[in-house]
């Protein structure tokens, strides 16, 4: 039978792009005040009205907008702790790089708006447990935070369990920002992007054949050819090459509309939750549509398509299949998950309805029992917000953890 070939791209983003900048700036202020709430907690304090600190309270929405020379924060958010939501909006471009006007973004001069206001009762009830049964476990009380949809996929062409267009786009993204960073290409700027296309066959990846890399950069840059050479030898190759894939002879394309000095917020504006794809799977799977970044955990949008992450990789961990979909779904304010959904293309070892039930058996989907289970409270979420959310090897990624392999290969009896 002859060969089922097709073609498959993905993209990425660096840090210093304009939606990313919000990503991360969104997260940040979700991450101070976790982080303060927290000590508050340990502290036992409580406030003039008699409201005790409790992290497992906190309810945050941030949304970030950036355009030329501001920046405005708004949202919905609930706490007992005060943080410098300007300051930290200022820290969080001087990390990414915009540290000066040359660079069209100053973290030291542009303006920032807040316009944060207090979550709606209305919506917190449902997270809060007033809609539980009386005789229902704490981890019952804790209700969806909205309704929707969640997607989570795992792959095994990749070690990190993830398509292998998305992960090289991310990593080369990464590259981009740690070359600039670190000095080895300094007239390097914040804001770029990235793309790969790989060539799969009857669906093995089998060769990149387009590597696109855009970067902004000094304007006393003007031979391309100088960038080209540079990004092959410090970027493209230490990836690629690394990579177990043939890429060699691949179109190469590098700034492709030539000189690229206006970037970040000056060349565009950026708005949180943009950049979906770039946080997930690139577009090889499904997506539920809701943003992760300045969400707390009681948001299933983000804590529900980490969990599904979660359980799609220790299935394709255990040899389940070599493809994986989990789908979830809820209502807000209802613990229990109004479905869950199994699908590995044909690739499992064993029918998808005895996978689904065999996830529906290891893996408690509540919310409560995810941010519990995952440990969704930590001030760890401003680094989830450049780069991707899954694939990456960090401890306190903990939805990337193969913990559950054991328990599936028992639950289907294997």
């Amino acid at each position: 039978m002859a060969s089922a070939s097709y073609f498959f791209t993905s993209e990425s983003v660096t840090e210093g792009h304009p939606d990313k900048i919000c990503d991360q700036i969104s997260d940040a202020v979700l991450d101070a005040i976790l982080a303060k709430e927290a000590r508050l907690e340990a502290e036992g304090y409580i406030s003039p009205t008699g409201v005790p600190a409790r992290v497992a309270d906190v309810r945050c929405a941030c949304e970030t907008f950036v355009t030329t020379g501001t920046i405005l924060i708004a949202g919905e958010i609930r706490t007992q702790a005060y943080v410098d939501v300007a300051k930290i909006a200022r820290d969080v471009v001087r990390r990414i790089g915009y540290d000066r006007a040359k660079y069209g973004f100053d973290c030291d001069t542009c303006g920032v708006i807040n316009m944060i206001h207090e979550q709606s009762p209305d919506i917190a009830q449902g997270v809060d447990g007033t809609f539980a049964r009386s005789d229902a476990d704490e981890i019952d009380r804790i209700g969806a935070g909205d309704q929707g949809m969640m997607f989570g996929y795992a792959s095994d062409e990749t070690d990190a369990l993830m398509p292998m267009p998305i992960y090289l786009a991310q990593r080369l993204a990464e590259r981009l920002a740690a070359v600039r960073k670190d000095g080895t290409l300094p007239y390097l700027r914040p804001d770029g992007k990235t793309q790969v296309t790989v060539r799969y066959d009857d669906g093995v990846p089998a060769e990149v054949t387009a590597i696109v890399v855009s970067t902004q950069h000094d304007p006393d840059i003007e031979d391309m050819g100088i960038i080209r050479a540079d990004l092959l030898e410090h970027v493209i190759a230490p990836v690629l090459d690394g990579a177990g894939i043939p890429w060699r002879g691949a179109d190469i394309y590098v700034n492709p509309t030539g000189r690229f000095v206006v970037g970040g917020p000056m060349g565009d504006t950026g708005l949180t939750g943009r950049k979906i794809i770039v946080d997930t799977y690139g577009g090889m799977a499904r997506h539920g549509g809701g943003a992760f970044s300045g969400k707390d955990c009681t948001k299933v949008d983000r804590s529900a398509a980490y969990a599904a992450r979660w359980a799609a990789k220790n299935v394709v961990a255990a040899g389940l299949a070599h493809r994986c979909e989990v789908q979830l779904a809820y209502a807000i304010g209802v613990a229990q998950p109004l479905s869950v959904m199994v699908q590995t293309f044909g690739t499992g070892v064993v029918d998808d309805a005895r996978i689904e039930q065999a996830v529906r058996t290891v893996f408690d989907l509540r919310p409560g029992a995810i941010i519990r289970d995952l440990g969704l409270r930590r001030p760890i979420v401003e680094k989830t917000a450049a780069y991707g959310h899954f694939g990456r090897n960090d401890p306190d990624f903990t939805w990337e953890r193969c913990d559950r392999v054991e328990e599936l290969r028992a639950a289907v009896g294997l």
